[in-house]
C-alpha cells in the first residue's frame, strides 16, 4: 500500500506539473469563464422567476370581524387583479396582539412571511424588510377597499431582522446556488481526466508506465493530478470573482447564510466538489480504458454526461424534500451524494453527517477505480483473466 501511495504521488506530481506549467494551461483558465457568466445570468433569471411564482402568506391578528371583511376583499380583488397579485390571508387565532407573541410566531412558524395586527384604520405590518417592502402597498390597498376609506390608508412597520420563512428561503436559495456550481465546475473539469488518459494510450506511454508502476497507482495518481489542476484553477477564478465584486462593492452581509456558517460550508463546498470530481473522473477512467478512439469516447462519454445531468436534477428536486425519500435516495447514491450532502450543509447545521457522507463517497471511488484499472488491464494490457484464457485457448488450438 505505501509503495502504491508513493508510486500515486510521483504520478501525480508528473502530470500536475506538466498541465501547471504548459502554454495551454492559461487559455484553459480563460475558457470556463464564458459558460460560468451565462450559469450567473441564468441563475439571477431564475430567482427572478422564482420571486415571481412564489407564495406569500400574512397572517392577520385582527377582531373577527375586521378578519372576515378582509378575506372577502381579497377574494373580491383577486379577481380582477390574479391571485398571484395578492398574498395569501391566514387567520391567526392562537396569536395575542402583542408585538413579542407576533415576533415568536414568525420565528416559529416557516410557513408565514409577515403578521398583519391593530386595526384596518390603523393596521401594523410586522416582518422582514424585504416581505414588507414587498406587501406593505397590497395590505394598505386591501385595507382601504374593506373600510371603504377615501383617504389612503398609513400602515406601522414593524422590521424584524429574520423571520423563520426568509431564513429557510435564504438557506434554500444557498443550497440551490451551491449545487448549481458543483455541477457547473464538475461537468467543465472532470472531462479533462478522460481526454489526458486517451492521449496516453494512443502515444503508448501509459504502456510505458504501466511496466514499472502499478496501474492503481497510476490511476490514482492522474486523477489527483487532475484534481489539483481543478483546485488551481477554481482558486484562480475565485480570486477573480472576489476582486471583481469588491471592485464593484457587493454587500456581502446581504447573502443568505447557511445553516453550517460560511466558513465551514466553504470548506464542505472544497470537499464535495472534490468527491464529485473524482466520482466522475474515476468513471471517466473507466471510459479511458474501454475506448481506444476519440470516436469511441466521444460515444461512451455522452451518456455519463447526460447521466450526470439527470443525478443532478435528483439532487436539485430534492431540496425541498429534506428527510423524504427521493432526498434519502439522492444522500445515498454516490453521484448524487456530493449534491445532496452541500444542500443539506445548507439547510441542516448537524456536522456528523458529512463525515459518514464523505467517507462513503471516498469509498465507492476506490471500487471504481479499482473496476476501471481491471478494465484496463484487460482492454489495453491483455492481461488478467480473460487474458491468460484467451492466451491458452491459443496455444492449445494453434491459434
Amino acid at each position: 500500500m505505501i509503495e502504491t501511495i508513493r508510486a500515486a504521488f510521483v504520478i501525480a506530481r508528473r502530470d500536475f506539473t506538466a498541465i501547471i506549467f504548459s502554454k495551454s494551461f492559461f487559455f484553459f483558465l480563460l475558457g470556463p469563464l464564458f459558460p460560468l457568466g451565462i450559469g450567473v445570468a441564468a441563475g439571477g433569471l431564475g430567482s427572478q422567476v422564482s420571486r415571481d411564482i412564489e407564495t406569500t402568506t400574512i397572517g392577520i391578528v385582527l377582531s373577527p370581524e375586521e378578519a372576515e371583511k378582509l378575506l372577502a376583499t381579497r377574494a373580491r380583488l383577486s379577481l380582477s387583479l390574479g391571485p398571484k397579485s395578492l398574498p395569501d390571508l391566514l387567520i391567526l387565532n392562537d396569536v395575542q396582539d402583542r408585538e413579542a407573541d407576533i415576533v415568536a410566531k414568525l420565528d416559529s412558524d416557516k410557513s408565514i412571511n409577515a403578521i398583519l395586527s391593530g386595526t384596518l384604520e390603523k393596521p401594523v405590518l410586522t416582518g422582514s424588510q424585504r416581505d414588507v417592502g414587498r406587501w406593505q402597498g397590497k395590505i394598505a390597498l386591501l385595507a382601504e377597499t374593506a373600510i371603504a376609506q377615501p383617504v389612503p390608508v398609513e400602515i406601522e412597520t414593524r422590521l424584524v431582522g429574520q423571520t423563520g420563512s426568509s431564513s429557510e428561503r435564504g438557506q434554500l436559495l444557498t443550497a440551490q446556488g451551491a449545487q448549481a456550481i458543483l455541477i457547473l465546475l464538475t461537468m467543465i473539469l472532470a472531462g479533462m481526466v478522460l481526454s489526458n488518459l486517451v492521449e496516453e494510450k494512443t502515444n503508448k506511454i501509459i504502456e510505458i508506465l504501466a511496466a514499472a508502476i502499478p496501474m492503481d497507482a497510476i490511476f490514482l495518481g492522474k486523477l489527483f493530478a487532475m484534481l489539483g489542476m481543478a483546485l488551481v484553477g477554481i482558486a484562480v477564478w475565485s480570486t477573480l470573482g472576489l476582486s471583481v465584486s469588491l471592485l464593484v462593492g457587493v454587500h456581502w452581509n446581504a447573502l443568505p447564510v447557511p445553516a453550517v456558517g460560511w466558513p465551514l460550508f466553504i470548506i464542505l463546498m472544497i470537499f464535495y466538489f472534490s468527491m464529485a470530481y473524482l466520482l466522475l473522473g474515476s468513471l471517466f477512467l473507466g471510459i479511458g480504458a474501454m475506448a481506444t478512439t476519440v470516436r469511441e469516447v466521444q460515444t461512451l462519454s455522452m451518456p455519463v454526461t447526460m447521466g450526470q445531468l439527470l443525478v443532478f436534477f435528483l439532487a436539485y428536486s430534492s431540496i425541498t424534500k429534506l428527510g423524504e425519500p427521493v432526498e434519502w435516495f439522492a444522500v445515498l447514491f454516490p453521484f448524487s451524494s456530493p449534491f445532496a450532502m452541500i444542500a443539506r450543509a445548507a439547510q441542516m447545521d448537524n456536522i456528523w453527517q458529512h463525515g459518514l457522507a464523505l467517507v462513503w463517497q471516498a469509498i465507492f471511488t476506490m471500487i471504481i477505480i479499482r473496476f476501471s484499472v481491471m478494465l484496463f488491464r484487460r482492454n489495453v494490457m491483455k492481461s488478467g483473466q480473460a487474458a491468460r484464457k484467451k492466451s491458452l485457448f491459443a496455444r492449445v488450438t494453434g491459434k
